[in-house]
C-alpha cells in the first residue's frame, strides 16, 4: 500500500473522473471516489480528499462533509483489519457492553483506537441492521450476528495471522 501523502495515481485520477462524467452532477461521485481512494490507501487522507474534490469541482469542506457522513469511509488510519461493533438498542439489550469490553481487554485497545502492531481498528457503529441476530458486529466487510466472548476469541486469534 502507498503512503498516504503521494498524489492519487494517474489511473485513479481518470477513473474518478469517468465516474463524475457518469453523473448528472460530478459531485455525484463523491462517494464512489472516496470509496476509490480508500480502496487503495486504506483511508481518505486530507491531501487525497482535496484532489478528488478538485476532481468532481466541489469544495473540499463539503466533500469532507460526504466523507465523515458516511461511516464505513475512515478519514484517520485504521489497522489492517476494522471492527465494528453495532451500538444499536438491540445490540446493547442483547449484551454488546460486556462484549465491548472483552474486545477491549484482548486488544489492549478502547473503541476508536488501533492496535499497537496496526492490525486491527475497533470502531462503534449505528445499526447495522442485523438487529435479530443481536448482538452483532462488521468485521472488515463480514457480518457477525449472535456474537458472544468465544465467538471474539476466535475472531480475533484468526486476525491476528491473517494479513
Amino acid at each position: 500500500m502507498l503512503t498516504a501523502d503521494r498524489s492519487l495515481p494517474t489511473p485513479m485520477r481518470a477513473e474518478i473522473l469517468a465516474l463524475a462524467a457518469q453523473e448528472l452532477h460530478p459531485r455525484g461521485a463523491g462517494v464512489a471516489a472516496l470509496r476509490l481512494v480508500q480502496a487503495h490507501f486504506g483511508w481518505v487522507s486530507t491531501p487525497h480528499l482535496r484532489e478528488v474534490a478538485e476532481l468532481l469541482d466541489m469544495s473540499a469542506d463539503d466533500l469532507d462533509g460526504v466523507a465523515t457522513y458516511f461511516n464505513l469511509l475512515f478519514r484517520r488510519p485504521v489497522g489492517r483489519h476494522v471492527i465494528m461493533l453495532c451500538d444499536s438498542v438491540s445490540c446493547w439489550i442483547m449484551g454488546r457492553e460486556p462484549l465491548c469490553a472483552h474486545l477491549c481487554r484482548k486488544l489492549g485497545i478502547r473503541p476508536g483506537e488501533t492496535t499497537a502492531d496496526n492490525a486491527m481498528t475497533l470502531l462503534p457503529t449505528v445499526c447495522i441492521g442485523h438487529c435479530d441476530h443481536a448482538p452483532a458486529m462488521l468485521v472488515d466487510s463480514t457480518l457477525h450476528g449472535n456474537v458472544d466472548a468465544a465467538m471474539l476469541d476466535h475472531l480475533i486469534d484468526t486476525l491476528r495471522v491473517t494479513p
